[in-house]
């Protein structure tokens, strides 16, 4: 018994870290991929003209954390996008497991909140796969560097999901001024708090 429990949580472990390896950090290059929009264009990284880099947030309709974000998230995109780096929002939910998060809710999401940004579905999930997302909301910014696409921080946007107004490290907010200064990103990764992504069932 004890020893199919140890290579039971030996497999676990494996898994996490297999899991962690996987997911992209500072320093990174990041791929383009080319998605869905709320208007039914599909949209890639390097047809944003003007952008020097992303926030790409990986993102819902339905999770509480989400909705807590929202402003912050808008509020992100009306800064910094005049700047160059854009929001780009990615929808990764299966709806099966989620109809909440299916492409018509986004849709009508996106129009009640008046999103600003491009709001995206991941409907293979294989970009939240491919970056190693886990949460929404889950943040990777983003730098086009010579031709390439450079991750500069991943994580959460703040320390405080309940209170805006109360969070005392901008985590996203802080990457990205250093990064229009031209200077190195001091804290280039932090844990993501929110909801797990809803991933497909496998046969």
């Amino acid at each position: 018994m004890k020893k199919h429990m140890f290579i039971s949580l030996g497999a676990l472990m494996m898994a996490g870290l297999l899991n962690a390896q996987s997911q992209y950090k500072a320093g990174d290059i990041a791929s383009d991929f080319k998605l869905k929009n709320v208007k039914g264009e599909m949209v890639s990284l390097s047809d944003i003209k003007d952008a020097d880099g992303f926030i790409v947030s990986f993102w819902c309709n339905t999770c509480p954390v989400v909705k807590k974000y929202d402003q912050r998230l808008q509020e992100l995109h009306a800064k910094y996008a005049p700047k160059g780096y854009p929001v780009i929002a990615i929808n990764p939910n299966d709806p099966a497991a989620s109809p909440g998060d299916s492409f018509e809710k986004m849709k009508e999401t996106a129009a009640k909140l008046n999103y600003k940004f491009e709001y995206l579905f991941d409907e293979t999930q294989e970009v939240a796969r491919k970056y190693g997302a886990t949460n929404t909301p889950h943040i990777y910014i983003l730098s086009w560097k010579d031709s390439k696409l450079i991750v500069e921080y991943v994580g959460a946007i703040d320390n405080n999901t309940d209170d805006a107004a109360a969070a005392d490290k901008k985590y996203a907010e802080d990457a990205l001024n250093s990064i229009l200064k031209g200077e190195q990103v001091s804290l280039s990764g932090t844990r993501a708090i929110g909801c797990a992504i809803k991933w497909k069932k496998t046969e």
